[in-house]
């Protein structure tokens, strides 16, 4: 290991720790802060500082719905995620149906903006943070559309800024912390955490919370600590007093209905739940009474682990708009050798190759052709995605992304490609108003650039739970339309 720092009164090795479950792991939880509304807010100048309030379901001037996601301007007003539009609608009136002049008409000032769910827009958006994380992080959990866990040991470390050897700085005054939560020292995982935020907001476009520590039960519970837009840092040796005072509500892996039970025995906060009997926390909840205790108590050895083998493979890149075709070409081609570079690393082969053309400001197009059995060709790659690039010739964009999917990993043969023009599908879309899907639906959706769709709900009991009963609470977060991964 190398040299460390003193923080709270234990000493923070730096990075090449040989161990991924020793102490030093530094693990992030990064969670989008109102995600949808952010999104509209990316499209929508309007919005900004507006309470904004987006509905699946609904549609505009109807009363029918749930709200999805619901900004920290409308939960001001009492309006949570998962309640019936119409119910929020009498919290927080239209901002259509306020009128200044009309004294029975509600107050401008108490209104909102209601939008209706675009999961394909939010999902383009969703591509982009995810690319952002891609390129910051080796190891990664996306567990949904709006949060993700990151590995970041091999990438940073506990060390103290500025700190590498026991003589640089004096370990009793360190830098303070710039972030808050209960560092008192500014680490090398904090700046980290930073560059992982500024990349998000600068190249996707909108805010996100974040969360470091040793475990990925307390990196969750630090992203929630200081929405929206925080940063959280809990270094080794302080997890346990960071938990101890917040209700057992908090505690990663506790719901509603845990909750109560744990108020029964008179558990209220997570240190009276690190400190509870565990055989009697068993005999209550079965064996996650003991595991709950465990987390608690800031011990959480789960190792940061995807969610399981792609659906697709895709990289993409923005571009100042042009509708220059030679620019177009070289993009594409460098795209396309990059993403059979990664498919023949991974060891898969792919049935489907497509591409993404954006035009501005966000009308996503795709196109993708079939073939007849799964290949491994980086030339074919490049050859098709150009042809179809070739349909975009006089057109202007600003992002062009390549994918192949259909993935095939298990070892099998290639298909010959005698039959490819006559065997192929073609497919795409522009937008949302026209999408001709290929090979039965591949290639023209907009959840395959994300990676699929979902796999499960919000999160289930261990991976990504949000409460035993595996769903998110109410009243934070949004609802979840379909996992990220």
């Amino acid at each position: 290991m190398t040299g460390g720092r003193t923080v709270g009164g234990e000493t923070l090795p730096g990075a090449g720790g040989e161990d991924a479950d020793a102490p030093d792991r530094v693990v992030c939880h990064v969670d989008m802060d109102c995600f949808y509304a952010s999104c509209e807010r990316l499209r929508h100048d309007d919005l900004a500082g507006e309470p904004v309030v987006v509905g699946m379901g609904y549609e505009p001037g109807e009363s029918i719905g749930a709200v999805a996601t619901a900004s920290y301007e409308a939960r001001a007003f009492g309006v949570e995620s998962a309640m019936p539009i119409s119910e929020a609608l009498e919290l927080l009136p239209r901002r259509a149906d306020a009128d200044p002049d009309d004294p029975d008409a509600p107050d401008p000032a108490e209104t909102g903006r209601y939008l209706p769910v675009d999961l394909d827009f939010y999902e383009e958006v969703a591509s982009e943070v995810k690319d952002v994380l891609r390129d910051c992080a080796d190891t990664r959990r996306e567990v949904s559309i709006d949060e993700a866990y990151l590995d970041a040991t091999d990438r940073t470390a506990w060390t103290v800024a500025g700190g590498g050897d026991e003589t640089d700085d004096d370990p009793a005054d360190p830098p303070p912390s710039g972030a808050a939560g209960p560092a008192d020292a500014r680490t090398l995982a904090e700046g980290y955490a930073r560059h992982v935020k500024g990349r998000i907001e600068r190249e996707a476009g909108v805010p996100a919370s974040v969360g470091v520590a040793p475990n990925m039960s307390a990196a969750k519970v630090a992203s929630d600590a200081d929405k929206p837009d925080g940063l959280v840092v809990v270094p080794p040796g302080s997890v346990a007093e960071f938990l101890a005072p917040l209700p057992t509500a908090d505690v990663h892996g506790v719901g509603p209905v845990t909750e109560r039970t744990l108020a029964e025995l008179g558990i209220e906060t997570a240190g009276d739940l690190a400190a509870a009997d565990r055989d009697r926390l068993a005999d209550e909840l079965g064996e996650r009474g003991p595991e709950l205790s465990r987390r608690a108590a800031g011990d959480d050895d789960r190792e940061v682990t995807p969610t399981g083998l792609p659906k697709s493979l895709s990289r993409e890149s923005a571009l100042p708009t042009t509708a220059d075709g030679a620019t177009k070409r070289e993009t594409v081609s460098a795209l396309a050798a990059d993403v059979a570079r990664r498919a023949r690393e991974r060891g898969c082969l792919y049935r489907t190759i497509g591409i993404k053309a954006v035009e501005p400001p966000f009308d996503v197009n795709t196109r993708a052709k079939s073939l007849p059995g799964p290949v491994d060709d980086p030339d074919l790659v490049e050859e098709v995605a150009l042809d179809l690039l070739g349909e975009f010739d006089e057109t202007p964009v600003r992002k062009l992304g390549v994918r192949v999917s259909k993935l095939d990993f298990a070892e099998t043969d290639q298909a010959t490609l005698g039959g490819f023009d006559a065997g192929d599908a073609e497919g795409g879309g522009s937008g949302r108003d026209r999408r001709e899907e290929a090979d039965g639906g591949d290639g023209g959706k907009l959840s395959d650039w994300v990676g699929g769709p979902p796999e499960h709900g919000a999160g289930d009991a261990d991976d990504d739970p949000e409460g035993d009963e595996g769903r998110r609470r109410t009243g934070e977060g949004q609802a979840s339309l379909g996992d990220w991964s």
